[in-house]
């Protein structure tokens, strides 16, 4: 995307990212994949020391699409984490970082992002966890992609 300062890029990937994520409100009732669409398993990945799973919803990544990727972490922290994701490379260039939204009714965190165009060959989902007392690790995943 061309910016204005980076302005543009950001409004549009406020609008992009809003709209996604409207269709993944929920009430305590309503399942995860109705709103997602079918959510598909990833292989776990470990990050730091733990082994966390994922699955990909909204289809396969597309270059400049939207992403989505649910991470269950291996604890309950009723949301204290920071939970960050990306498509791409390890440095995201390119990638625009999607922080990831706690999802209690599913103990989860949703993250939408937008992927690069051109996607990367060898494009992975990126996924940094900030624990509440600092610790930082970083980990990866193969996306599901056309």
């Amino acid at each position: 995307m061309k910016t204005l300062n980076g302005k543009l890029s950001l409004l549009a990937l406020l609008a992009i990212v809003g709209f996604a994520m409207a269709g993944c409100s929920e009430s305590a009732s309503e399942s995860h994949a109705h709103h997602h669409g079918e959510e598909v398993a990833l292989e776990p990945a470990t990050i730091g020391d733990m082994a966390v799973e994922l699955a990909q919803g909204h289809g396969s990544i597309t270059p400049g699409g939207v992403g989505h990727i649910v991470i269950k972490l291996p604890y309950s922290d009723n949301g204290a984490t920071v939970v960050r994701a990306w498509v791409g490379g390890e440095d995201a260039a390119g990638s625009t970082v999607g922080q990831g939204i706690y999802a209690p009714s599913h103990d989860d965190y949703d993250v939408h992002t937008m992927a690069p165009d051109p996607l990367p060959a060898d494009a992975m989902w990126w996924i940094e966890v900030i624990k509440p007392d600092g610790t930082t690790s970083l980990g990866s995943a193969k996306p599901i992609t056309d």
